[in-house]
């Protein structure tokens, strides 16, 4: 354990320094499909009760119409960011078409060719005409089914007492937002190295239906066949975060390993402005009809794929690429977690506490810059874990030495027990540290991870993956369906629903241009 981190450790033990840790907040954005009775993707449009997708603040849908996103309010509680949540998922169930369900695996259902995977629509405004032809852009660069896996993103933020400690203790004198910055730069680096631990503890797609191999063939994995319809890996973790989910070899180039804000976001930048000949190929326009918003590395900053993000709440019409640069980073995004599919909301509790305590001990704990050996172990570490991250006396790169996966996860989580005792004692609860005892249990014996969970119930039941997939869809939606919600709270969702389409009518009645001068303007400013 390093003195840094003994220092910080010692400082937010004393009473005067415990809100810096009780104020943290969090945030879910939980992706689902909607599916029909026999496990296809839905054709139907977003239902209209549940509200418009480009104005809704809490319901919309990500790549397609089918896949559902739900997107919690920041809490300091990370049970009632759950409980709200879980009302999403209520209220939304009871407006759809009782015949369709959420389905709560990563990896698709059945789908049917990219004719049958509809794009999401946002309306006839600009900025909906620009979400639309974003998503058509990565149909045409990656192919529609890796647009098709969901998973979750965990949003975290400590608060600027935290940083205002940390920096004062390394007697610092910038400004308190540069030094934040650097903090979480630094919270990022350590997750980076540590992240293959998520994917042993919470990877949950070790197997998926063989139709997605006919219409995504890059993976280049040896999968095997149960079955006739089910492909998996034997010691997979988590196939959506392999080369067969969200991988991609032109964004390989970009190299980002976080070192400082300043060079992401130039990164960032020059990858939104540099012209890709792969994608020139591909044609900005064909009969009149947009096919991507530009030619470039990326068309915009979210199609950057990456296990975590800085973010910044941005403005209206602002670029989150300009919103970091300009007020620094203000929370973290983490994007590798998989839908637990035999969670109703793909997460639970445990899970939350302990990512809780992980990323404050990557806030905590000292993180030199990585260079590129480091970098390149990283990716070797991630990708071992996920292909087959069960492996027994599965080996990963520590600090240039061999080591076992289970021994360096048993000794991560010694480091991370002080900081799960501190947690516990400032909110008066035994949780952090039993999150920690639960996940030491998955390290002692694979077998209780939520990927050899999948395994098991497939070679249990007999089941492909789609069957499992579907069953629990159907227990999970009619569980949802179940759920009372009080007409105060049916009241509120409705209302959020209603106004939202008259916001989206609103936006679409305020435009001034048209479609290919608010383009221009867009990417010119």
């Amino acid at each position: 354990m390093s003195q840094i981190f003994e220092r910080r450790l010692q400082a937010l033990q004393k009473a005067e320094h415990h809100h810096c840790l009780r104020q943290i907040r969090h945030g879910i954005e939980k992706e689902g499909l909607r599916v029909t009775a026999d496990s296809h993707l839905s054709q139907t449009r977003h239902p209209e009760r549940v509200g418009a997708t480009l104005t809704h603040p809490y319901i919309t849908t990500d790549y397609s119409e089918a896949l559902l996103e739900f997107i919690t309010p920041v809490y300091q509680d990370i049970g009632a960011t759950l409980a709200f949540l879980e009302e999403l998922h209520s209220f939304t169930l009871k407006q759809m078409d009782p015949s369709e369900f959420l389905w709560g695996s990563s990896m698709p259902p059945v789908l049917e060719g990219d004719d049958r995977i509809p794009v999401a629509w946002y309306g006839t405004s600009n900025i909906g005409q620009m979400k639309y032809i974003y998503r058509q852009g990565l149909a045409h660069r990656y192919g529609k089914a890796m647009q098709t896996i969901a998973g979750i993103h965990y949003n975290f933020s400590l608060p600027g007492t935290f940083w205002s400690l940390l920096q004062t203790l390394a007697n610092d004198s910038r400004e308190l937002i540069d030094y934040q910055s650097e903090g979480y730069f630094a919270l990022i680096r350590n997750f980076r190295r540590y992240s293959w631990l998520l994917m042993y503890l919470f990877g949950a797609s070790p197997a998926m239906d063989r139709g997605f191999l006919d219409q995504h063939p890059d993976g280049n994995l040896p999968l095997e066949s149960e079955g006739d319809s089910t492909q998996l890996m034997p010691w997979a973790t988590s196939l959506r975060m392999s080369d067969l989910g969200y991988t991609n070899n032109a964004q390989s180039s970009l190299n980002i390993c976080y070192n400082n804000l300043n060079d992401y976001v130039e990164s960032l930048w020059q990858a939104i402005h540099a012209p890709y000949a792969e994608y020139e190929k591909i044609g900005l326009k064909k009969d009149g009809e947009y096919l991507q918003l530009n030619t470039n590395l990326l068309q915009i900053e979210n199609e950057y794929y990456s296990p975590i993000r800085p973010k910044r709440v941005t403005r209206s019409g602002e670029k989150p690429v300009v919103a970091l640069r300009e007020r620094g980073v203000e929370y973290i995004e983490v994007r590798c977690l998989d839908l637990n599919p035999f969670l109703p909301l793909g997460i639970d509790t445990v899970q939350a506490r302990f990512l809780d305590v992980f990323l404050v001990y990557c806030a905590l704990q000292d993180s030199p810059a990585i260079e590129e050996a480091e970098c390149q172990a990283i990716a070797r570490n991630f990708e071992k874990t996920v292909n087959e991250g069960r492996r027994p006396g599965l080996t990963l790169e520590q600090q240039g030495q061999s080591t076992t996966l289970t021994d360096w996860g048993l000794a991560l989580l010694d480091q991370m027990e002080p900081v799960a005792a501190l947690m516990d004692s400032i909110h008066g609860t035994g949780d952090f540290s039993m999150s920690i005892r639960q996940q030491r249990r998955k390290l002692n014996n694979s077998e209780r991870t939520p990927s050899a969970l999948v395994m098991n119930t497939l070679s249990k039941h007999n089941h492909s993956f789609i069957e499992m997939s579907q069953e629990l869809a159907e227990i999970q939606s009619d569980y949802f369906r179940q759920i009372p919600l009080s007409q105060s709270r049916i009241d509120y969702f409705s209302e959020l629903a209603q106004q939202s389409l008259r916001d989206r009518q609103a936006i679409e009645a305020a435009d001034t241009v048209d479609f290919d001068t608010f383009l221009a303007q867009y990417f010119a400013d």
